[in-house]
């Protein structure tokens, strides 16, 4: 058992060095032997734990993945019980935006994630999936949301929850300085004030 724990250890040790290396100097220098040197262990270690960089690059972005997750996870419960949709919907948009040093990170692991997709037909389809599973989690606190009366019952769940992901549209404006972080969450909170017309 002591093993597997150290393994597990060992193995996110990797991924966050990692997203240093894609947060610091960008996806082509993503290579088993930069992130070994970044995680300050050797080659041929990082090799026995991942046969292959597509192996470092898919655990590295399920491990961001599930940080993004445990934060969101706290952030709601920071809301309380039976927290109002609005506000979970906010905490989960603010999660995807590069708004603090942990969610910068997983962000730019996430956008460089993408562009590895692109020419890589295992990576798309994984990175497919998580995408459609994220989606879908947002259309059900959508559809909850008009049962339950919050949002108008004319407004249509699919393309209410494609409007709530253009916000994360914000992020390289955020990245690149176009807008402050403040600005991005005053938008965030400006669409879904106009979305729930009812706050009970």
């Amino acid at each position: 058992m002591p093993k597997q724990v150290d393994h597990r250890e060992r193995r996110e040790t990797i991924a966050r060095a990692l997203w240093r290396v894609v947060e610091q100097r960008g996806i082509a220098h993503a290579s088993v032997r930069e992130v070994a040197q970044e995680a300050g262990i050797s080659h041929g270690a990082v090799q026995h734990y991942f046969a292959t960089r597509e192996e470092m690059l898919v655990f590295a972005m399920d491990f961001a993945s599930e940080q993004t997750s445990l934060r969101v996870a706290e952030g709601v419960g920071e809301l309380g019980n039976s927290p109002h949709p609005r506000d979970v919907l906010r905490v989960l948009l603010a999660e995807m935006l590069p708004l603090h040093p942990d969610a910068r990170a997983t962000s730019r692991m996430s956008a460089a994630y993408v562009l590895e997709a692109l020419h890589n037909a295992n990576i798309h389809a994984r990175a497919r999936d998580g995408l459609a599973q994220g989606r879908d989690l947002i259309e059900q606190i959508v559809r909850q949301a008009i049962t339950d009366g919050h949002i108008s019952p004319g407004r249509d769940p699919a393309t209410e929850t494609n409007l709530l992901l253009t916000l994360t549209g914000l992020t390289p404006l955020i990245e690149l300085n176009v807008i402050e972080p403040q600005e991005a969450l005053a938008a965030v909170d400006q669409h879904l004030n106009r979305l729930f017309t009812n706050r009970t």
